[in-house]
């Protein structure tokens, strides 16, 4: 089996609003997840065998706006980062919670575990460049390089081994220069599906809704929901009968185009395929990571 767990930055529960794009537009995979309903605080919570849908706490007993840095860590170590940094702090790790994610992330947990991690992300080299210059790193990364697991880079893309950050590839070419061609989100689901079969966890971090979200922008936000939409729901169709898929954040924020910054609203959780119902109890963004490792085990 393999857990596919797809990180999606800035993606709160909010209410009906013509602020909220989930509101006002349709998103399949979500909508089906949340039991054919718009992926708002209308919508219901779902407990299944085979499929889990809930709104789970970011807020973390913590005053103060959620942020990207104590969320993230407090996602993939189940700890409680911001009660650690004594703030919510972001949008890179606290230095008082990289030791804890050293030992505790999802990374490190799964290899104390003789297990396998692979995290889809590739970057550019200007990312390796002036992330090496300033020794800033962001979760996911710091994470993997804490395990001395290397990150992907173009090569890995050509080879279909890596996604990049907005999943089909054209930002790379028409930004950066990189000569890369355009993929459909199918395409990219299938290369995440078919890492899938090597490792036990496999990651993939989206980050276009929270800079949509601080943009305010509402068909910025509608084109980056719809493309990680459309990729889970490619990913979904990929399951093996023993394949789960979680999905989860660290924070709200697309979901109120009425505000750059981000919300105090709850964050989604899905749990779709073999071992969802072990996410049926999860309250906070804290107990992600711990079910997903009950699953592997």
């Amino acid at each position: 089996m393999a857990v596919f767990f797809v990180f999606i930055d800035g993606l709160g529960i909010g209410p009906d609003s013509d602020h909220n794009p989930l509101y006002t537009e349709h998103f399949s995979f979500f909508e089906e997840m949340a039991g054919r309903k718009r992926l708002t605080e209308s919508a219901k919570e779902i407990i299944g065998s085979n499929a889990v849908y809930k709104p789970i706490d970011a807020t973390l007993g913590v005053e103060g706006l959620p942020q990207s840095g104590t969320g993230q860590v407090s996602l993939f170590t189940g700890l409680n980062a911001a009660e650690r940094a004594g703030k919510h702090f972001g949008p890179y790790p606290h230095s008082a919670t990289k030791e804890m994610l050293s030992i505790h992330s999802v990374v490190a947990q799964l290899l104390a575990r003789g297990r396998s991690f692979r995290f889809m992300n590739a970057y550019p080299p200007i990312f390796f460049r002036l992330s090496s210059q300033r020794d800033r790193w962001s979760t996911t990364t710091l994470m993997c390089r804490q395990q001395d697991l290397p990150l992907h880079t173009a090569d890995d893309i050509l080879s279909g081994n890596g996604i990049t950050a907005e999943i089909t590839q054209e930002i790379w070419r028409e930004r950066l220069g990189i000569d890369l061609p355009t993929i459909t989100e199918s395409t990219a689901a299938a290369r995440m599906i078919a890492v899938g079969r090597q490792v036990d966890v496999v990651l993939y971090e989206y980050y276009l809704t929270d800079k949509a979200g601080h943009a305010m922008d509402h068909g910025m936000a509608k084109t980056a929901i719809g493309r990680v939409d459309a990729f889970l729901g490619a990913l979904a169709d990929g399951l093996g009968a023993e394949d789960l898929l979680v999905v989860s954040s660290d924070h709200g924020n697309v979901e109120d185009l009425g505000t750059k910054s981000h919300t105090m609203n709850p964050v989604p959780l899905i749990a779709y395929g073999y071992g969802a119902e072990m996410f049926a109890e999860a309250t906070s963004i804290m107990d992600v990571v711990p079910n997903i490792l009950r699953v592997i085990d």
